[in-house]
């Protein structure tokens, strides 16, 4: 375990400023516990008290009895006292002379609550160093995981980062075979690469990393010929309607990307018989900025960490299970110009024709032999760890990451974007740590390994500290490729964390390529791909994610972003040349980092929990009595849970806005308790695919609980409601759980309330 980790936890917390004094008993526990705030002088209280002009001692002494001395007593003690006068003046000259004086007092560190500290800081992060920085991290393209994590720990070190660790793991990895997965035409013979180009060894030499990872990793492995079946985005409607046609057993299924979690539909597949899938993104829910007609790509079907150590890190001991493929299907993704091959559909030449969404003919379903090979293979990977020490709550972790993994033969540095950002922070960061500054809280800067094959590294880290984790992080923020487009400004909340996000964005006001502002964006709590999966989902941590994209990605069907795509032009020089984006990412999530870090009451927003569970619900209300359930109990619940939401705001507020109310153990008490509210939304279990966290929707545009949302829709597939009210036991039990929570941090303020009345 790392050796940050090991710092005390809550149990052995000592507050900050306090120390050990004996205990004694007191008769009268009705005290008034304002007159002893502790003072705001610079010499402390004590000395202050000594040094006020108008303090006045009230001490007097009795008078001595005898009033008057005889000459001779005046005389000697006159003597005396003039000898006494001369020898302390020799004294003082000559000692003085000879000692030096003493040291001026050293100016004390800045502190946090500065007003301009966050900018001397944040005004670092500049677009020639990001340039500068993402330029030596891709010197390394197509290196080893290994080698770009080392080159990590040298710079983050050379920083002046003060504990740096490569924390490596051995995890079991599914790469491309010696040869590509190939898709033959059994009415003509005709064998094609999932680009669409035919087989043969002159496209196979040109192209071959290309065509090596344009595959489903940890898909099952071998050779199935069947019909094509078309089930569109494999909703319960399409399956549904397949059902009815046709037999679907041991057929192969042509699916589009998006709409619901990849996994979750390849679940439905599974179960309803189809022995492989065929998978594409349909060119109508591809931004118009794309043309990626004639690419393949790679998907992975891990839902996250190793497959052969599920639950627990893969470190010396552990018990490895046999798991290269974690599903019975043959998965192979392809690109649209061998969709219309199979479609027999000619290229359309008019760019202004409106779009339409392919579709196989009903009259004749082509039937083609798959062949998936790939090799599932132990590697090591590493994650890259830094650690800044708090100043005051070194125990409570704030955590920073982005990701360092790419695929071999992938050209596209994308990867290099988020790491250039946290590097650059740092870099900013420790110019004020140098001159003595510290956050109040400990950050954590990690930079994963292997991302791309299911949040390995991401994973593999958190479950081996889960139980420090658990105790101690507070919030993880997220710069997993920040820079995708460069129309819109999009932010990525969770709930209590979207007020915070909101007042950064509208501080810093920044703009976007190609128009005069930025579109505007509400922040949102939606699921997203890249590491802060974990964290959300198992230990209930508040994230946060700031991104660049362009307007019509956001029109879109969403879950795109599960497709990695070969390109071969780098990000940074197509849309972001100047690296201003870049900038504006860096001073955003900048901003957003020191004030969790630093800030004395976390800024988390309980209210903002309640609304949207609220608003979550209202949206769920038509389909579940449709289902004709009575939900009379969940709306009280999510009622009173609002109540005492605003309550606890109210209480949270005050010494978030008034130093005088920080006492320390309240404002301790009241931190752990906006630390853990997000925990109590944890369902057991979630269908594959989907969020554990229920307060996270689908997409922007589904303002549902997701696990509501998919009982229903396997309530479509099954006629029963069994798992319509599990999920709604789920929810509800969230919400009282979340209701002790607010009870609980309306007490730390109880018997301040009492006075006040």
């Amino acid at each position: 375990m790392e050796k940050e980790l090991e710092e005390p936890g809550f149990d052995h917390f000592q507050l900050d400023g306090t120390t050990s004094q004996p205990v004694r008993m007191i008769q009268n526990t009705d005290i008034d516990l304002d007159p002893i705030q502790p003072s705001a002088s610079p010499k402390g209280r004590f000395q202050r008290l000594q040094e006020d002009p108008d303090y006045v001692s009230h001490y007097t002494r009795p008078l001595p009895k005898k009033s008057h001395f005889t000459f001779c007593c005046i005389f000697k003690l006159f003597c005396t006292a003039i000898s006494l006068f001369v020898l302390g003046t020799l004294v003082g000259y000559y000692g003085h002379a000879q000692c030096p004086s003493p040291p001026a007092p050293a100016p004390a560190p800045p502190k946090l609550n500065d007003l301009h500290l966050n900018q001397e800081i944040l005004k670092e992060i500049k677009a020639k160093y990001l340039a500068q920085i993402f330029r030596n991290l891709t010197e390394l393209q197509g290196g080893e995981d290994t080698d770009i994590a080392k080159k990590l720990l040298i710079q983050w070190t050379s920083y002046g980062l003060e504990d740096v660790q490569l924390v490596n793991y051995s995890v079991l990895l599914d790469l491309p075979g010696s040869s590509p997965n190939s898709v033959t035409l059994n009415n003509t013979g005709e064998c094609f690469y999932p680009s669409g180009q035919h087989c043969n060894k002159g496209t196979q030499k040109l192209h071959s990393q290309d065509l090596l990872y344009s595959y489903a990793a940890y898909s099952a492995k071998g050779t199935l010929t069947g019909e094509v079946i078309d089930v569109q985005y494999g909703m319960a409607e399409d399956l549904i309607k397949v059902q009815n046609l046709t037999n679907i057993a041991s057929k192969i299924a042509l699916l589009k990307l998006g709409r619901l979690p990849l996994l979750y539909k390849l679940s439905l597949l599974e179960e309803a018989g189809f022995g492989a899938v065929l998978l594409y993104i349909d060119p109508c829910d591809l931004p118009e900025s794309l043309n990626l007609s004639k690419n393949a790509f790679m998907v992975s079907l891990n839902s996250g960490g190793d497959p052969s150590t599920p639950g627990y890190p893969s470190i010396d001991g552990s018990y490895r299970q046999n798991r290269s493929s974690l599903t019975s299907l043959l998965v192979q993704p392809i690109s649209l110009m061998l969709v219309k091959r199979l479609l027999s559909s000619p290229e359309r030449s008019d760019e202004n024709e409106v779009c339409r969404p392919l579709e196989l003919p009903t009259t004749e379903k082509p039937t083609v032999t798959l062949k998936v090979q790939s090799h599932p293979t132990f590697k090591t990977m590493s994650n890259v760890i830094g650690y800044l020490k708090g100043g005051t709550l070194p125990d409570r972790y704030v955590i920073v990451g982005s990701h360092h993994s790419t695929l071999n033969g992938y050209s596209s540095q994308q990867w290099a974007q988020g790491t250039a950002v946290i590097t650059a922070f740092i870099q900013a960061l420790m110019l004020k740590v140098k001159k003595g500054w510290r956050p109040d809280r400990t950050i954590i800067f990690c930079s994963w390994g292997e991302t791309l094959f299911g949040k390995i590294g991401s994973y593999e880290w958190a479950e081996d500290v889960k139980k420090v984790l658990q105790r101690n992080a507070v919030a993880y923020v997220s710069l997993h490729d920040p820079v995708r487009g460069k129309t819109i400004l999009q932010s990525v909340a969770s709930p209590s964390l979207q007020q915070l996000s909101t007042e950064v964005r509208k501080k810093y006001n920044f703009s976007c390529i190609g128009q005069q502002k930025c579109m505007e964006s509400n922040v949102s709590s939606i699921q997203v791909q890249g590491d802060s999966d974990y964290f959300i989902n198992y230990l209930g941590v508040p994230a946060l994610q700031f991104s660049y994209q362009d307007s019509t990605a956001l029109e879109t069907a969403s879950f795109l972003s599960e497709a990695v795509f070969p390109v071969h032009s780098t990000i940074p020089n197509e849309v972001d040349p100047s690296f201003n984006l870049h900038e504006s990412i860096g001073k955003l999530t900048g901003e957003v980092i020191l004030q969790i870090a630093s800030n004395p009451v976390l800024p988390f927003n309980g209210l903002d929990i309640a609304l949207e569970v609220q608003k979550n619900l209202n949206s769920n209300l038509f389909h579940v009595q449709d289902c004709h359930l009575n939900i009379d109990q969940l709306l009280a619940m999510a009622y009173s849970l609002r109540e005492n939401a605003q309550l606890f705001q109210s209480d949270e507020m005050r010494p978030a806005n008034d130093p005088k109310e920080r006492v320390p153990s309240r404002v301790r008490m009241l931190n752990d308790v906006l630390q853990s509210l997000e925990k109590n939304f944890l369902v057991p279990q979630a269908p594959p695919g989907f969020y554990r966290n229920i307060l996270y929707r689908l997409d922007k545009r589904t303002h549902q609980f997701s696990v509501l949302l998919e009982a229903m829709e396997h309530c479509k597939l099954h006629p029963s409601n069994e798992t319509l009210q599990a999920a709604l036991s789920d929810v509800l039990n969230s919400f009282s759980s979340a209701q002790v929570s607010f009870k609980a941090g309306l007490e730390v303020f109880e018997a301040a309330l009492a006075r006040s009345k």
